[in-house]
Parts: structure tokens; sequence; C-alpha cells
């Protein structure tokens, strides 16, 4: 499928004092997974509702489909699903009512039973028609959710935050199926705080303050990331974290079992005989070695703190 899902132009949304979208553009194309990646309250969610018509701009102004967020808003809901970070169905109900509900909210009508038939095995969920939704453990209320966010075909799909109660193996499947609907021409938009995740999106935006502050595909942020990155070991000591964090050209210091991870400004002179000279100070002989950056490294910083800020302690 071609052409653009989504288009937001300067879009913010304030409460009172607080700005929790601060003026944000965004052009998502149709048929891919795209990604926001942030923490807790960078404004990931907020634009999420307002996207699916549950919160108003305060201004700027967004199209999904080339309809109105405020004036189409609901002509938008018809085409998209939406699931919410907190699962949000009932839980005395069983999974078949729950979505029997649901497809009677979209009006499926004739098409509901075969609907939910289709959606039950495509979610691994027959067995579990007749479980109340309470019971369910979080992967199988994650299939669940998803069941019923997809249960009309929509062609947007929403997700806020939708792996964060799940062990691995029910993540790695559910990304799976995110895959077959983008597949089949859906658009998906999803908020994420996990990195592996984030680096299976298609396009990804990295939020901090209400900011989108870096944009791309995953490859070509990492390939472009604004620092140096240097891997170190046999430094694992926190006397010699420390010593390498208080640098005033490091902004990063990860441990990663008996190895060191450091950001570096991009182009320090010598930065690698300076890492050196620092440990040996401390009487500490390890092998340093400049490396590729992983996403979490272009995480770190293009969310540090500008100049004048406070350096961060950790990566």
């Amino acid at each position: 499928m071609n052409g653009t899902a989504i288009s937001a132009r300067q879009l913010t949304r304030k409460f009172g004092d607080k700005t929790a979208v601060d003026h944000i553009d965004l052009d998502i194309p149709s048929g891919r997974i795209y990604g926001f990646l942030g923490p807790n309250g960078s404004g990931k969610s907020t634009t999420l509702r307002m996207l699916c018509g549950m919160l108003l701009p305060s201004d700027g102004h967004a199209e999904v489909f080339g309809l109105s967020i405020v004036k189409d808003a609901e002509a938008i809901r018809r085409r998209l699903g939406y699931m919410p970070q907190k699962f949000s169905l009932w839980d005395d109900l069983t999974v078949g009512e729950n979505l029997q509900f649901i497809g009677r909210m979209y009006g499926l009508g004739k098409d509901l039973k075969s609907r939910i038939e289709a959606q039950l095995k495509t979610y691994w969920l027959v067995e579990l028609r007749d479980q109340r939704a309470g019971s369910m453990s979080g992967g199988q209320r994650q299939r669940l959710a998803l069941a019923a966010a997809t249960l009309h075909s929509p062609e947007l799909l929403l997700l806020d935050e939708p792996t964060s109660a799940v062990d691995p193996q029910s993540r790695r499947d559910f990304w799976e199926r995110l895959f077959e609907l983008a597949e089949a021409g859906a658009t998906i938009l999803v908020s994420t705080h996990y990195m592996d995740e984030a680096e299976r999106c298609h396009g990804l935006a990295i939020l901090a303050e209400g900011r989108i502050v870096i944009e791309g595909t995953p490859r070509d942020l990492m390939d472009g990331v604004d620092a140096d990155v240097f891997e170190v070991e046999g430094a694992e000591s926190t006397s010699a974290v420390n010593a390498l964090r208080a640098l005033p050209w490091v902004h990063g210091v990860t441990q990663l079992g008996v190895r060191l991870r450091v950001l570096a400004d991009r182009g320090t002179t010598d930065a690698m005989d300076k890492l050196h000279q620092e440990l040996r100070r401390l009487g500490v002989e390890a092998k340093v070695a400049l490396t590729h950056a992983s996403l979490e490294d272009v995480f770190v910083v293009a969310t540090r703190p500008r100049s004048g800020a406070t350096k961060g302690a950790a990566a």
C-alpha cells in the first residue's frame, strides 16, 4: 500500500501549564510499522490518544488517511484499532463474550461469527473461548487484546506499550503477528521502551520531553549516531566506571558484565589513548576498542542533557 497514513504538523497537547506533546511533525507511510521510543512522560501515549480521537490537540493538526483527527474523529475510529497499555477488556466476560461485545460495537453484523472464529484461531484462543479474561495470564490477555483490536480488520493499529507485561516468547510471537498484519497492508504505530522492539520497526522516532529528538530507520540512526562508542574489557570496577564517567568528553558508561561501553563525543582527539591513560592512572590495564553503536547508544545520545545541564551519570 502506498501513500501516507498519518501526517501531523506542530501537533501539541498541554495539560494546564505542562506541555505533554510539544509541536511534533510526523509523516508515517501506509503499510509500515513505525515506533515511538522514549522514557515515561516523553509524550508517546498522549500522541497516540490524540491520533485516535481520545484527546483534542491544544495546537497544530494531524490527519489520518487524509481525515482530520478533530473534524473526522468518528470516521477515523471506524478504520483503526487501539490497544492501550493497560488491559481494557472486561475481566468478568469470557474470551468469546469479549469479542462478541467488541464486534457488536463495530457493527459487524452477519460477519461477526466468522470473524470471531478466525480471530480465535489466529491468536491461539480457541481453547480459551469460555475462559474469563480476568483469569488469563499476561500473554493470553495480550493475545485477546490484539484479537479484539483487529476484529474489524482496521487499516491502522495503534499500540501503546503492548508487551510491557508479557514474557519474551510471547513478545516474539506478538511481533510475528504484527509483521503479518503490516504485510497485509495495515499501518502500525507502536510505542515501546524496549530497544529490541524498537529495532524491529521500519521507522522510528525517539521522543524526549514531548519532542521528537531524532527519527529515521533504526539502521540509519545507529550508523549516524553523534558519538564514538568504545568497548573496554577488564575495567569493570566501580572506581574505573566513575573515573571514565567523570571525563568531560564522555557522556555515558554502561557496564555489561566484564565489559564497559563508553559513549564519547564524536571525533575526540586521541580518545582511545586518553581512556587508556585514565585507566592506567588507576592501575588498571584494559583492552579498549572502537565499536559500532547500538540503538541504546542512539537513545542515550539523543536524550542526553544539552549544554548547560548536568551530565547524566549513567548510559
